[in-house]
């Protein structure tokens, strides 16, 4: 058998370092206790008031949790809402660990629809997009929503966090779900100025797009939010006003393409109240559910010594260099 080039030998040395940093990117973690093509999705949590935070706030659970209730609105950053790698790191819960947040959170239906805990459902197949975008999805018979909710997050590269308080904060799936909750779980195709689109009805179909649409978001960002200074208004009421923000991360970019409002002062003023006429919670609710539920949302695990990628900068994991891909071939090819 022929052995292979000395400098394949180095290249695949480097790369098996690369992989080791890949693992420790996912496994270091901290645990916690029909597609839409182009499809702009704004959904109604704009006009949701902090009542979608009542229940969560005086549970125990909460207390226990690994975040910590935000007090203080002047910590919220208009620029910085969650950091790339806690928006984009698909391996931040498993399937378990999201099986065991949902059944230990309060959660009293307002009807008699199920808890999230038990709710089941027949999921379909959704065909790989392109290169970077998501992987295909495969189908299952009666798959629990945390395993959909993983399942989607592994396909579209987007945290299985970010989709929990996506449910929440759209339409309170984690505490008081509804049958219409259940119809418009992430908001998507629910822009705040009209009806939802009926097509996109359904728990699976609307967590499967909601993802779907960050990761188009991510790939294709060339967008009215995007990084870099953007007027983001304060309520769909252009009257209302707006202000400049310096969005600084793809993934503040993907929640204001996701729902274009920022909370105005009297929302930041009383984090626990409705704020006055122009004020808009959607994006002010996600920084405080993340937080409450997970922890600081903007907080980054690895020095920049490791590579952008090591932080999931601009929502793109580390990959092996072509060159190394070409090296094998050409070797298995001999």
């Amino acid at each position: 058998m022929t052995s292979p080039p000395r400098s394949l030998l180095h290249r695949i040395g480097a790369v098996v370092a690369a992989v080791v940093l890949a693992g420790i990117v996912i496994a270091g973690s901290p645990a916690p206790g029909a597609v839409a093509g182009g499809y702009a999705a704004a959904g109604p949590a704009a006009s949701l008031g902090a009542s979608t935070l009542a229940m969560a706030q005086s549970h125990p659970f909460y207390a226990a949790a690994v975040g910590a209730e935000q007090t203080d609105g002047d910590d919220f950053d208009p620029g910085l809402i969650i950091s790339d790698y806690n928006f984009f790191n698909s391996a931040a819960m498993t399937e378990e660990q999201v099986q065991d947040f949902l059944d230990s959170a309060p959660c009293k239906p307002r009807d008699d629809s199920p808890c999230l805990l038990d709710f089941t459902q027949d999921t379909t197949f959704q065909a790989a997009v392109e290169r970077g975008h998501c992987d295909a999805y495969l189908p299952g018979q009666d798959e629990s929503a945390a395993r959909i909710i993983t399942k989607v997050a592994a396909a579209c590269g987007v945290s299985p966090r970010v989709l929990l308080v996506l449910l929440q904060k759209e339409q309170s799936l984690v505490t008081r779900p509804n049958a219409s909750g259940y119809l418009r779980a992430t908001g998507y195709g629910c822009p705040d100025t009209a009806d939802c689109d009926q097509k996109y009805f359904g728990f699976f179909n609307q967590v499967y797009n909601a993802a779907w649409q960050f990761r188009q978001y991510t790939q294709h960002p060339d967008r009215a939010f995007r990084i870099g200074e953007v007027p983001v208004g304060f309520n769909p009421d252009t009257g209302c006003g707006s202000t400049v923000v310096k969005v600084v991360n793809q993934a503040t970019a993907n929640l204001y393409n996701y729902t274009p409002y920022q909370p105005n002062k009297a929302a930041l003023a009383d984090l626990k109240g409705e704020g006055d006429g122009c004020s808009t919670h959607g994006n002010l609710n996600f920084w405080l559910l993340y937080s409450k539920w997970f922890g600081a949302p903007d907080t980054e695990p690895y020095p920049t010594v490791f590579g952008p990628c090591a932080n999931l900068v601009g929502g793109q994991p580390c990959a092996s260099p072509r060159w190394v891909l070409d090296d094998v071939e050409d070797v298995e090819a001999r």
